[in-house]
């Protein structure tokens, strides 16, 4: 079994990478689909997070929240530059600030491409060709295994030119013109 943190191999059943040191007990159990909520109770604080943001899919009212916070954030950031109470720790909320408001623009730019993945998984699913393509088409032609057939050559089409030459004059002592 691979560690998916660092690529070590280890032995299988370890609960513990030995490369890296992460855990990876549940490893086998979610490549074989078989992770149940159960099995999320023994993770860590930040891996329960991770596969919180995992599940959460991506939605325009997820965006617009985390934007508006974010927005929200920036504006209590400047009325406390500007006021006495806030003068030395104001930009310090600058941080969560411009992190929401990234957070929710990367939100509706996932939700607008799985927006559009959907569409297009949808029109293929309902596409219908106006006409089909005539059957000699899509089918090969029949080779004959007794005929052996040699590989075109490399300098076939460079020299084809050279075997068609010009047709060359002859000049006669009677045709010569006169000084």
């Amino acid at each position: 079994m691979f560690c998916p943190k660092c690529a070590a191999q280890n032995l299988d059943g370890a609960s513990y990478c030995r490369g890296c040191g992460a855990n990876i007990s549940l490893v086998p159990q979610a490549l074989s689909g078989q992770l149940s909520h159960a099995d999320v109770d023994g993770l860590s604080r930040s891996d329960k997070r991770a596969l919180k943001k995992q599940d959460k899919e991506a939605s325009l009212a997820n965006a617009c929240r985390t934007a508006f916070m974010g927005l929200a954030f920036l504006l209590v950031s400047l009325a406390l530059a500007f006021s006495a109470m806030g003068r030395g720790w104001w930009f310090w909320m600058l941080i969560p600030a411009f992190s929401m408001l990234g957070t929710g623009m990367a939100q509706y730019i996932k939700f607008r491409e799985d927006e559009k993945r959907a569409m297009l998984r949808f029109q293929a699913q309902n596409f219908q060709p106006a006409m089909q393509p005539p059957a000699h088409i899509n089918s090969f032609p029949r080779s004959n295994t007794g005929e052996l057939v040699p590989p075109p050559s490399v300098t076939e089409g460079t020299t084809r030119h050279l075997g068609a030459e010009a047709p060359t004059r002859h000049l006669d002592a009677s045709t010569e013109p006169h000084k």
